[in-house]
């Protein structure tokens, strides 16, 4: 499906554990009034805070791999031991209505889309260093030291796989990296404006 077609957008953003891509999206959709948010599916519990149907949308494993049989999802994996997904409903319906549709998800999922939906922009957000990375990680008091630990290790894998991305950014200050964010999408809607008119 191309996704130029009524000005819709689909937007990867993958990063690291810890990096802030969740908050550098939440503060994207505060200024761009066509953007939002594809909430994941996932089969792992919530988190202190989290609630359902805004953070995630929480299912059993086995109401998960059932969803995975009927093709409810455009991709999902298996990552850090849960499942996550993203809706194909959800993703396909925003599009044909000129949406921005922004996916906080991994490098193997954003990969996935980019097959199906080849006028995806992904984008990488990197932390400022690995050290640096730890550090949120422990500051964000949500996960065990061995959870720490095997997402640093993961991060490791991630970082390897950036180039296969379309846009790099560095996330050193939150504003910056939403500045950056903005022009990406801005050269990316006058693309699809010129495809359209050629």
């Amino acid at each position: 499906m191309r996704q130029g077609h009524s000005g819709g957008l689909l937007i990867v953003v993958s990063a690291p554990s810890g990096t802030g891509k969740t908050t550098l999206c939440r503060k994207l959709m505060e200024v761009e009034e066509r953007a939002r948010f594809s909430i994941s599916v996932t089969s792992r519990a919530p988190r202190r805070g989290e609630v359902d149907g805004e953070d995630y949308i929480f299912l059993t494993e086995e109401e998960f791999l059932s969803q995975i049989d009927e093709g409810g999802f455009i991709e999902w994996a298996r990552v850090h031991d849960h499942y996550y997904g993203t809706s194909r409903d959800f993703i396909e319906d925003n599009l044909k209505k000129g949406i921005y549709v922004i996916l906080d998800i991994d490098v193997q999922g954003g990969l996935q889309i980019k097959e199906k939906y080849p006028d995806t922009i992904l984008i990488f957000v990197m932390p400022p260093s690995l050290e640096e990375l730890r550090n949120r990680l422990i500051n964000r008091k949500q996960d065990t030291v061995e959870e720490i630990e095997k997402r640093i290790n993961n991060s490791y894998d991630e970082v390897r796989r950036a180039p296969e991305y379309d846009y790099l950014i560095e996330n050193k200050d939150i504003e910056v990296a939403l500045s950056e964010m903005r022009a990406i999408i801005t050269a990316e809607k006058c693309k699809v404006r010129k495809q359209r008119r050629i």
